[in-house]
């Protein structure tokens, strides 16, 4: 039986459209290397403007390089052959000035001992001249503490403020002594503001059973004298709730009826 294609019918043109889809997609491989080629052509231009500024620029470039090897070598040489000789001389002359200084600090608190290590004996400097001959050590600045002490105890305390005024430290005791014994300094001045300021800053730092009750009955000893009887008694119960079992809690509720 015969078959005719009915009139305007037309067959599924397969081949044509594969070739389409081919053509659009070697369209879009086409686009694809065009923009990876611009992306490595944008490159390929950014990195000869680079090297021809690296050509103008070689002198400058190596000067700054230069300038940073020097500084480096510079500073190693310098902490190798100044720094550390002269922190090994400040130690060995400070020997001493501590002998004499821990003497006093034992014994009778002489004012002889102390003045020998403030400004030397045995042919050796003394603290002031430690602190002044090697500042920017670490044994300079000791040395201002160890000043700052002794001139306390000898009575100058304009003098022991300032000395104590210049020692910093990462060590935190000795930071807290420090700060407390510029309270004692204020104190002996009859600047009681100024010490009760000193007190409560030492007392706050680095809170342990060995400072932190010693400056609080100091801060509140000397609030209660400025007639601060409110200040006093926050103090004084600080000591007794938090440090009750310390020596300066053994007669701390004395203090706190004073107080009220």
């Amino acid at each position: 039986m015969a078959t005719f294609n009915k009139r305007g019918y037309k067959t599924p043109k397969e081949k044509e459209e594969k070739l389409d889809n081919n053509y659009i997609e070697d369209v879009k491989v086409d686009e694809k290397d065009s923009t990876t080629a611009g992306v490595f052509n944008t490159l390929d231009s950014t990195a000869s403007k680079t090297e021809e500024w690296v050509a103008r620029n070689q002198k400058y470039i190596f000067g700054v390089v230069l300038a940073i090897a020097l500084v480096t070598v510079g500073y190693v040489m310098y902490q190798k052959f100044i720094v550390q000789p002269k922190e090994q001389e400040a130690a060995d002359e400070m020997f001493a000035a501590q002998q004499n200084f821990q003497q006093a600090v034992d014994g009778t608190k002489s004012d002889s001992l102390f003045n020998l290590a403030l400004k030397g004996s045995e042919g050796k400097y003394g603290f002031k001249q430690i602190a002044e001959k090697y500042s920017g050590t670490a044994a300079g600045n000791l040395a201002n503490y160890y000043s700052g002490i002794a001139l306390l105890n000898t009575g100058k305390y304009a003098e022991a403020v300032t000395a104590l005024e210049k020692f910093k430290s990462d060590d935190v005791m000795l930071s807290v002594l420090a700060i407390g014994a510029i309270g004692d300094a204020y104190a002996q001045q009859n600047q009681p503001q100024k010490a009760l300021d000193q007190y409560v800053k030492a007392s706050e730092m680095n809170p342990n059973d060995l400072t932190t009750p010693r400056f609080l009955l100091k801060a509140g000893q000397t609030a209660l004298a400025m007639g601060k009887k409110a200040d006093a008694l926050k103090y004084f119960n600080t000591i007794k709730d938090k440090y009750e079992s310390t020596p300066e809690g053994g007669n701390i509720d004395a203090m706190i009826g004073l107080a009220q």
